[in-house]
């Protein structure tokens, strides 16, 4: 009798692997993505979920490189794989080499998704749009050197402007490597002929994997950061791309674009025969309004009469001139009244007022005024001011009863005139 088969963990791994990979070979999985990680090495790490479970997943940089939109947690996708496991950790994912969005294409989603992001980051914005010159000496052309595009350019401008200077990019513009050559042919016209007026950047019609070279980011940001104004000119009329919204104008069509950039000569000479027009017309309205100002001067009286011009000034002059000599007269007359108001009022406070009336004034020999007797003693020298003149006096008595006078005797004159004499104060 022999016993149960023993299985190393190897073998038993081994066994799971060939059967999971055996019977799970390239299906097709739907759910959402969460978890989305990338490793350094450029590996695609994600898990796949439903309402219920959940998957984890790896895509390698081989396949992950073909995708055409950004993958993002929460995308609802659709994955094409096998199911495979991964010994160490004795569990099993999701081995992915296809990856399309649920319900969308991935052009779509990658044209929406960029849109997006740089709408977001203002290179859509109007305000940063520069005009298109409107008489470009040198238009500079990205496009391929081979393609129908080229060949309706030149035509147009040739008919347009025959002596218009051209300078041509030649690149690819559609398959691998079509996008970084467009870029850099940007970057190149804007250092190498930093004096071209305006750069024609498109190519013919095309579905839209023909088209997608000018809905990669690499394009869009050579546009966005070009110092030369950009047309794109890319597909039929209503073809839209990235480029068109990043460049300072779009075109429809390539042809579109050269009778945009360049005014043919049959209409530039016809807005200069009808800006001719209009400016002689203006001329003419102008002096004809100059002449009829002049009629109605000549005519006036004033330069028939051009005394009549100083009558009215004259005439206020005088007014007020003399409202000017009444208005001083009368303030002096005031004037003169308040001061002689002054001036009595200044006399009665006089100290000399008294004397009109008889009184002197009394000084000592240190000339202070003398207010009391008791001041004096007798032999006291005295000067005596009156209304007119002065006398010298002696004091005899002090106090009580006035003494009896001494004889008089001859008179001593001092001072000068008549009016200052020497006498007795009793």
């Amino acid at each position: 009798m022999t016993g149960p088969r023993i299985y190393t963990v190897a073998e038993l791994s081994q066994g799971i692997k060939y059967l999971l990979e055996t019977n799970f070979r390239e299906l097709w999985v739907e759910g959402e993505i969460s978890g989305l990680k990338v490793s350094s090495l450029g590996h695609t790490y994600f898990d796949l979920k439903d309402a219920t479970s959940n998957i984890s997943g790896v895509m390698f940089r081989g396949f992950a490189q073909g995708l055409k939109f950004e993958l993002q947690n929460g995308l609802l996708v659709r994955v094409r794989g096998n199911i495979t496991t991964y010994d160490r950790q004795s569990k099993y994912q999701l081995m992915a080499k296809e990856i399309q969005p649920a319900g969308i294409g991935p052009l779509q989603l990658a044209f929406e998704q960029l849109k997006k992001k740089l709408a977001a980051e203002g290179l859509f914005d109007p305000a940063r749009k520069r005009p298109i010159p409107a008489l470009p000496q040198k238009i500079g052309v990205v496009t391929s050197p081979t393609g129908a595009a080229i060949r309706d350019i030149l035509s147009i401008l040739k008919r347009r402007y025959a002596n218009m200077h051209i300078i041509i990019a030649p690149v690819k513009v559609q398959g691998a490597g079509s996008k970084e050559e467009i870029a850099q042919a940007i970057n190149d016209l804007n250092e190498g002929f930093p004096d071209i007026d305006v750069l024609l950047v498109g190519r013919g019609g095309g579905s839209m994997e023909d088209l997608w070279a000018f809905n990669e980011e690499a394009v869009a940001r050579a546009i966005a950061g070009s110092k030369i104004p950009v047309i794109s000119c890319v597909g039929h009329e209503t073809d839209f791309t990235i480029a068109d919204f990043v460049a300072d104008l779009r075109a429809p069509t390539p042809s579109a674009a050269a009778e945009l950039v360049v005014k043919s000569k049959v209409e530039l000479a016809a807005q200069i025969a009808g800006l001719e027009k209009r400016l002689l017309q203006s001329l003419r309205i102008y002096y004809e309004n100059l002449y009829g100002k002049l009629r109605r001067l000549t005519s006036s009286r004033v330069l028939s009469n051009p005394m009549a011009l100083l009558e009215r000034p004259v005439q206020r002059l005088d007014q007020a001139v003399e409202a000017m000599f009444d208005a001083s007269g009368e303030r002096l007359r005031r004037a003169g009244e308040r001061l002689n108001l002054q001036a009595a009022k200044l006399n009665a406070l006089s100290p000399l007022f008294p004397l009109k009336k008889g009184y002197a004034i009394v000084k000592n020999a240190q000339g202070r005024a003398v207010k009391d007797a008791a001041t004096l003693a007798p032999g006291d020298r005295l000067a005596l001011q009156f209304e007119k003149g002065r006398a010298d006096a002696e004091v005899i008595g002090t106090g009580g009863a006035p003494q009896k006078p001494a004889a008089p005797g001859p008179a001593k004159k001092s001072g000068q005139g008549p009016a200052q004499q020497q006498g007795t104060l009793w």
